[in-house]
């Protein structure tokens, strides 16, 4: 294993560990709010200040983080499960079923991500608990987020179809529920894997992009989105460069897992 992968693994290790461990790590309640220390810049109480409402930023990042990986790897695991299931039936039936797979596939495929999600999240109401608008975001993101992995889950299962293997199981009598389950999906592991890691990050950023809209995880459950959202003010930058905090987390995480499921030698 390169170098660098080793410690864009070790990084990953490092900040999922801590965002397991949120609860013992962080030294206040993410929601308790300070008054009396509203703005303030990092001090022994306050590793990394605290915000408008005088919150413990670095609480509010360890819990934002443990929030933001856990929903993504959540909805990245249903949506790889969607296009699983949509990839094996149209790619081994064939016929009318994958013509309506494909017809389904290139529906999801036309329209744009964002837009799609700014447009659904909006339908929601405003005063939304917290928990339903963490729920109703990644299922979101998952229900939009298949249709890529499915088209490639499908062109793998067509391969495999006409195998030497799957058509000796075929001459010992397997039905096709045996030969989709114990031949065909078990081929489609790397596939499956590959589809999962990219869909990680992909959904990362979009949660960041909707919270950074207002449009993510509800207050005052903190994630990665609505927590840059005070970056809006750019002019504060300058004075508080703590509150990068998030952004400078986020883009380290994506970049270690594009390193890490890539394996691409950063020294070639």
């Amino acid at each position: 294993m390169k170098v660098i992968r080793v410690l864009a693994l070790c990084i990953l290790v490092l900040v999922a560990a801590s965002s397991v461990a949120a609860d013992f790590l962080a030294p206040h309640d993410y929601a308790e709010q300070f008054r009396q220390h509203a703005n303030e810049a990092p001090s022994r109480s306050f590793p990394l200040g605290t915000d408008d409402l005088g919150r413990d930023r670095l609480s509010r990042l360890l819990q934002g983080t443990r929030i933001s990986l856990l929903c993504a790897t959540l909805a990245a695991s249903l949506a790889t499960s969607t296009a699983a299931a949509v990839g094996l039936i149209a790619g081994y039936f064939d016929g009318w079923v994958d013509e309506i797979a494909g017809v389904l596939t290139d529906l999801f495929l036309s329209l744009p991500w964002l837009f799609a999600l700014l447009s659904l999240r909006a339908l929601l109401p405003l005063d939304t608990s917290t928990e339903v608008s963490a729920g109703a975001t990644f299922l979101l993101l998952a229900a939009v987020g298949w249709a890529p992995s499915a088209r490639v889950i499908r062109a793998n299962v067509t391969s495999l179809r006409n195998s030497r293997l799957i058509v000796h199981a075929r001459a010992y009598g397997c039905g096709r529920a045996r030969v989709l389950w114990l031949h065909i999906l078990p081929n489609l592991r790397p596939v499956l894997l590959a589809q999962f890691w990219i869909l990680v990050p992909a959904f990362i950023l979009t949660e960041a992009n909707l919270g950074l809209l207002g449009l993510g995880i509800n207050e005052p459950m903190p994630s990665w989105g609505n927590m840059l959202t005070e970056l809006q003010n750019y002019q504060r930058i300058p004075e508080e460069p703590w509150i990068l905090a998030p952004a400078l987390l986020l883009v380290l995480v994506v970049g270690s897992l594009q390193f890490v499921v890539s394996g691409r030698n950063i020294w070639e």
